[in-house]
C-alpha cells in the first residue's frame, strides 16, 4: 500500500513516466525530482500515516526501493510494527 502512494504521487503529481518506477536501481534524483518533489511525496506518506519524517532530503540519494522501505520501517516503528490503516483526509 505504501508503495503505491509512492508510485501514485510520482506518476500524477510529479509526472514520472511509469516505465521508470520499474527500475529498482534508479535512484530518487535520477527520476528529476527537486527537494520539493521529494518533500512534498514524503508530506503525502506523513499525512496518510501519520508519522513525521526527519531529514527528507536523505532519500534524494536512495533507490525507490529503499524509499519505501524505509518508510515502511518509520510507518511500523511508529505503530507497533503493525501497518495501520489509512487516515482519510477530508477534502474541501
Amino acid at each position: 500500500m505504501l508503495r503505491q502512494i509512492v508510485d501514485d504521487y510520482l506518476l500524477t503529481q510529479a509526472n514520472i513516466a511509469p516505465e521508470k518506477l520499474t527500475d529498482p536501481n534508479l535512484k530518487m534524483v535520477d527520476l528529476g525530482l527537486d527537494s520539493l518533489g521529494v518533500v512534498e511525496m514524503l508530506f503525502e506518506v506523513e499525512d496518510k500515516y501519520g508519522i513525521h519524517i526527519e531529514n527528507a532530503m536523505q532519500f534524494q540519494h536512495m533507490t525507490l526501493s529503499d524509499v519505501v522501505k524505509h518508510l515502511e520501517q518509520l510507518v511500523h516503528s511508529k505503530h507497533g510494527d503493525a501497518m495501520p490503516a489509512l487516515a482519510v483526509a477530508e477534502k474541501a
